[in-house]
């Protein structure tokens, strides 16, 4: 054996046992566009961003974004609804593609998944009925808080733990929506929700609720995609930037909430 082969020999048994046995190239993309369609998965009761609308057809802001993207990535959107709180192990599970749905990016899930660009900014807002005297955080003392389960609105609120220290109870809720109609009937006094989501819901129940001015932090949405899949993460993060920058992306945004409020 020749010294030249000897060393390649060498290099490629470093480079072997450096990766635990695998030396193939990240194949993402080229699965997403070998299977013809990205999996999207959501929580169906979360409007505006995904939600079923009255005939049973999931519709949504992020719906719109992730169905255009898929068109420029050259394949299909399928979108799966799960449950939210077991929706980063059906991402790691390869049970779904993408999470696509109002995804909060945060330190926890970012140790866990990883995340397109953000796209959108938001924040965990305080919702209380019209009526209700509750105006600060302080006013939540002794009261009844609802959160959806999974979501970064029970982050939020822990992160906060003297005015959590003061809830007579967090109730967590599967999601929102069960949440909205405990507070509408008085059965809890506020819930703690992102802010786009809630005053979606404040518009389309005129004189029922109302966001309180403090909140729980400010955040941002990105896409959820799955650890390590850099190629198909880079071809997405483009589909977006182009979306954004021809416009589409604003139109999408114009159509559900009346104005542009896509991250440039």
């Amino acid at each position: 054996m020749s010294n030249k082969l000897f060393s390649i020999l060498i290099v490629l048994t470093l480079i072997f046992t450096l990766t635990g046995g695998s030396v193939l190239a990240d194949d993402s993309l080229a699965k997403i566009k070998e299977s013809g369609k990205m999996v999207v998965g959501l929580d169906d009761s979360f409007p505006p961003m995904g939600f079923r609308d009255e005939n049973g057809d999931i519709v949504g802001f992020d719906i719109d974004l992730a169905k255009e993207a898929a068109k420029r990535l050259g394949v299909e959107a399928e979108f799966k609804a799960v449950d939210w709180d077991g929706v980063i192990l059906s991402l790691k599970n390869g049970m779904i593609d993408v999470i696509w749905n109002g995804l909060t990016i945060t330190p926890e899930r970012e140790a866990s998944i990883d995340f397109s660009r953000p796209y959108l900014e938001n924040s965990q807002s305080i919702v209380v009925q019209a009526n209700s005297d509750v105006k600060t955080k302080a006013d939540l003392a002794g009261k009844v808080v609802g959160v959806q389960l999974g979501s970064s609105a029970v982050s939020a609120v822990e992160s906060e733990p003297e005015v959590l220290a003061s809830f007579e109870e967090l109730r967590k809720y599967s999601n929102n929506t069960e949440a909205l109609m405990d507070l509408q009937t008085g059965r809890i006094q506020a819930v703690v929700l992102d802010v786009i989501v809630g005053r979606y819901y404040i518009s389309q129940r005129p004189g029922k609720f109302k966001v309180l001015s403090e909140d729980f932090g400010g955040e941002k949405y990105g896409v959820g995609i799955r650890s390590g899949s850099d190629s198909f993460r880079k071809a997405l993060n483009q589909a977006l930037a182009d979306m954004i920058a021809d416009g589409t992306a604003a139109k999408i945004s114009e159509k559900w909430f009346g104005k542009d409020i896509v991250l440039k």
